[in-house]
């Protein structure tokens, strides 16, 4: 289970600066344990985004869905995350049991010396 702060409100707030209204962005920090999974096509790491965490993002992608008509790819959601001294983009995907997941490549693993079992602390805007 990973700990939440939400900076901001729960849910992202129209903000008359920008265009068609765009919403702020929301940035969340957690800290779960990192996972290996092994797929049909490979090996996978990850970490699970759970609970409040998981639901302010599901939140996130229905707004979006809402102002824009469609979904991205696999109900997927843009994001920012940082974990340490690393930052990039990405995105975080949906699970069939209403939570998300981040995966961390062997480059971040290896700059951030991150095992796996570990519990890794990640920064994560949604975009």
């Amino acid at each position: 289970m990973g700990v939440c702060q939400a900076n901001g409100p729960e849910a992202p707030t129209p903000n008359p600066s920008l265009k068609g209204g765009e919403f702020m962005t929301q940035t969340l920090t957690l800290t779960t344990p990192l996972i290996r999974w092994q797929g049909e096509r490979g090996t996978y790491h990850l970490v699970t985004i759970t609970g409040g965490e998981a639901e302010t993002i599901a939140t996130h992608e229905r707004l979006h869905r809402l102002e824009f008509g469609s979904r991205r790819g696999f109900g997927s959601v843009k994001v920012r995350a940082r974990v340490g001294g690393s930052g990039w983009k990405s995105s975080v995907f949906p699970s069939r049991d209403g939570n998300w997941f981040l995966l961390i490549s062997a480059k971040l693993r290896k700059a951030e010396q991150l095992e796996v079992g570990e519990d890794v602390t990640v920064e994560l805007e949604l975009l």
